[in-house]
């Protein structure tokens, strides 16, 4: 756990054979899809700075609504270079929009996300911060979007827990600067992107809805609770036609190694321990990030102004499932021994504040637009561990610099508390 991050292998393993098969967005390669320790959890409870361009196929994208009948809409994003969001970009440029993407590049924005899209004629790229409230009102003058879309955001708890400051500035501050921004300039529609932990733990509740409480356990949760009933406050006090999107947790391509999912891949292909917080118990609903695009853009084209969506699978699995899952995934495309990755999964001192539960009832979004899941869950796994074995040396120069100082902070310091 001490270690500081390696170079991911880029060639065959040395204990097995080299990965072979089709692009990661179409049918998994190189052996079985395992099936993992209780991978498919229990019943649903609900009806940085630019660098070389990943030499992997591009993700295929959310599959487009369609441009808007009057003609192309500009549309304003927010931490485009971001993980979700970049996603998001590369789908509304592919239909049709043009797209303004507002970004301040810290640690995780990174343009090689975007480096498909780079040069359409429907795409600009705007490097500023938005709590700058200069830069944002000249962007909106310059390019007077009928949408904002807020996706930009400090997201990870643990750093949140390492130092509140940024959390505050960007996403509560920075909310409020756009709102105000968007009041001004009359905007049409601004999109919110907000996340399941407003709601808080819910080891002994049932699903939150849209109408259930905010009780966020983390300054990050504390600081999207705030951002959001600022959002609507704007809706109640401004008529400011204002949606929220709350989703699961996200997954997929081009997410930034401090999250679950991709430093277990990290992890595992360096030999590295694989850490798990506490007992491993701790329930999630995990979403492929394409089907969240894919919500965002039905909320953005037809969502009702003042409402909240939350966007989920409604199936839960607990991070040791998860975990598990991943390494034994890694273990088949790389030709080594399944037990052997398996025994790097070690339990490490859990995080402060850690919620138990986060589950979603999603009846709205399903209902009222006609959003449903497309992607199971050890499906978009299988083409998410791909994507990093086919991009290796972006993972690689994604786990250096910051996200080296932060691993040293969580795992070797305990926290920042050892020295």
């Amino acid at each position: 756990m001490s270690h500081p991050p390696a170079a991911v292998p880029t060639g065959p393993s040395p204990t097995g054979p080299a990965r072979t098969g089709p692009s990661p967005t179409g049918p998994a390669r190189g052996g079985p899809t395992p099936t993992g320790p209780s991978p498919t959890g229990p019943a649903r409870t609900d009806p940085n700075p630019a660098g070389p361009t990943p030499t992997g196929p591009t993700p295929t994208g959310p599959t487009p609504t369609g441009p808007s009948p009057t003609g192309p809409t500009t549309i304003l994003v927010t931490g485009g270079c971001g993980f979700i969001a970049s996603h998001l970009v590369r789908a509304l440029v592919r239909r049709g929009d043009r797209v303004v993407n507002l970004d301040a590049l810290t640690y995780a924005g990174d343009p090689a996300r975007l480096a498909d899209v780079e040069g359409a004629p429907n795409y600009v790229f705007v490097r500023a911060d938005i709590a700058d409230a200069e830069a944002v009102e000249r962007a909106l003058a310059t390019h007077r979007p009928q949408v904002v879309v807020n996706a930009a955001a400090e997201s990870h708890v643990d750093r949140s827990i390492l130092d509140p400051g940024p959390f505050l500035r960007t996403n509560v501050v920075g909310t409020e600067v756009l709102l105000r921004a968007a009041q001004r300039h009359g905007v049409a529609r601004f999109v919110q992107v907000s996340t399941d932990e407003v709601y808080g733990d819910l080891e002994d509740d049932e699903p939150a809805t849209e109408a259930s409480p905010l009780r966020p356990s983390s300054p990050y949760a504390a600081s999207k609770a705030a951002a959001d009933l600022l959002c609507l406050a704007y809706h109640r006090t401004y008529g400011l036609p204002v949606v929220v999107v709350r989703s699961t947790n996200n997954y997929g391509p081009y997410q930034f190694p401090e999250k679950l999912i991709p430093l277990v891949i990290l992890n595992a292909l360096v030999g590295r321990d694989v850490p798990v917080y506490g007992d491993g118990l701790q329930r999630r609903d995990w979403l492929y990030v394409e089907d969240n695009c894919a919500a965002l853009l039905l909320v953005l084209d037809r969502g009702t102004p003042g409402t909240v969506y939350n966007v989920g699978t409604g199936e839960e699995r607990t991070n040791r499932e998860v975990v598990a899952a991943v390494c034994d995934l890694v273990a088949h495309r790389t030709g080594r021994d399944p037990a052997a990755v398996g025994a790097l999964i070690r339990s490490v001192p859990d995080r402060p504040g850690h919620d138990r539960r986060y589950a979603l009832r999603t009846d709205r979004v399903r209902f009222e637009l006609g959003w449903a899941p497309r992607v199971a869950f050890l499906e978009g796994l299988a083409r998410t561990v791909d994507w990093y074995l086919d991009n290796a040396a972006w993972l690689t120069r994604a786990s250096g610099g910051q996200f080296a100082e932060y691993y040293d902070a969580v795992y070797r310091r305990r926290w920042g508390r050892d020295a």
